[in-house]
């Protein structure tokens, strides 16, 4: 039997206890308790994304780079100029160009870890694509472990894309997760502590801004002898009249009135308070490197790992945005080619990156004057396909 601890009273035949002799020295206690964010996908990007600008701005800013990377259409052979796959990613859909379907994608990875692709089609190269919500879809395995569908619910109502036929209707993408056989690892998870730490910061500096922007103080009573403390009456009507005329940004400023000994002493920041934005900066500074962003580059105050904003710039396209970009474009290329039955390779033209003009302009001097290298040889250092009637 549990030993009831909220029971007040002696029983009539109190039955045998059994417990530990430690039972007596157990603390019961439930301040100090940490409250996290959920770490669904749904929570983290409201949390994360939508209620936070440092993760906002992170993703925003990977995104819309990796996305407006010029794309190559190539084979062994050749540099296509026109291709049916190269049109069909300038134009994936009736509403979006390939700048908006590929920064869906992104940003799709970015949150969740998974990113989902639609083709539309019977045969052949597909006549659209499409970017589907991850939190929306989910894997169907089969009886050996691997993916036999993908199951997209909206409401109600669910939608399965089966892969057991000729054609993958379903290019799913995912970052690696060490602990999860189908389902990719999303940054946003990785800094969700440091989100919940900005996030909690910002409502702690709203509530001193409606609090005229100074911390509380105290009503110190001074009454007649003997006469210690305030009547219930008193009371009551001093704490609604500093609810209604002392309290939010509308009454900063506002003077008060004491009477009958009442006396105030304000109270000045604690030294953790002043601590609190250098720990706001902190908590951006490790959402910001979570996903691979310098933080000068959204404006995080206090870093200096780069020595200036155009070596962080080139930091972030070199290890951030160009990883990213190569291996979804990548999954994508090798994902058409089996459904267009032609094999290309679709991949970043690094050569029309501004920010990577610097290096492009010292590797081609650096092949150039390599002699002893062929001009197929050149090329494919380059990264581009060998012309051999050009030799």
């Amino acid at each position: 039997m549990v030993l009831d601890f909220l029971r007040r009273g002696a029983a009539a035949e109190a039955p045998a206890q059994k417990a530990s002799a430690t039972g007596p020295v157990v603390a019961y206690q439930t301040s100090g308790r940490v409250a996290w964010s959920p770490r669904d996908t749904a929570s983290l990007t409201r949390a994360g994304f939508c209620g936070n600008p440092v993760g906002f701005r992170s993703v925003k800013l990977i995104a819309e780079a990796a996305a407006a990377l010029p794309l190559a259409v190539q084979d062994a052979a050749q540099r296509y100029e026109s291709h049916p796959i190269a049109a069909l990613l300038a134009r994936p859909n009736g509403a979006q160009g390939r700048a908006e379907l590929l920064e869906a994608l992104y940003a799709q990875l970015l949150l969740s870890g998974n990113g989902y692709v639609e083709a539309v089609g019977d045969a052949g190269v597909p006549v659209e694509l499409h970017v589907l919500r991850s939190d929306r879809m989910s894997v169907v395995p089969g009886a050996d472990g691997w993916p036999m569908a993908y199951e997209y619910a909206v409401g109600g109502r669910k939608h399965r894309f089966d892969l057991r036929g000729d054609r993958d209707p379903i290019c799913h993408i995912r970052n690696f997760h060490p602990q999860d056989d189908h389902y990719g690892f999303s940054p946003m998870q990785a800094a969700a502590m440091a989100l919940d730490v900005h996030n909690a910061a910002s409502r702690w500096s709203k509530a001193l801004l409606d609090n005229a922007a100074r911390p509380s103080g105290a009503i110190v009573y001074k009454g007649a002898e003997g006469q210690g403390k305030l009547s219930e009456d008193q009371y009551d009507r001093l704490v609604s009249e500093m609810e209604s005329h002392h309290q939010g940004a509308r009454n900063a400023g506002r003077p008060m009135l004491l009477e009958g000994g009442l006396d105030w002493k304000p109270m000045g920041f604690s030294p953790s308070d002043m601590e609190f934005q250098k720990t706001k900066e902190a908590a951006a500074r490790e959402i910001a490197l979570a996903y691979g962003v310098p933080p000068m580059l959204i404006g995080v105050q206090g870093d200096a790992t780069y020595a200036n904003y155009q070596e962080a710039h080139r930091a972030f396209y070199r290890l951030t945005v160009l990883p990213l970009a190569t291996r979804v474009t990548a999954a994508l290329g090798h994902w058409l080619s089996g459904l267009s039955g032609e094999a290309v390779e679709v991949k970043p033209d690094l050569d029309q990156v501004p920010a990577l003009s610097a290096e492009r302009d010292a590797q081609w001097a650096r092949v150039a004057q390599a002699e002893f290298l062929s001009q197929a040889e050149k090329r494919r250092m380059l990264g581009l396909p060998a012309v051999v009637a050009d030799e």
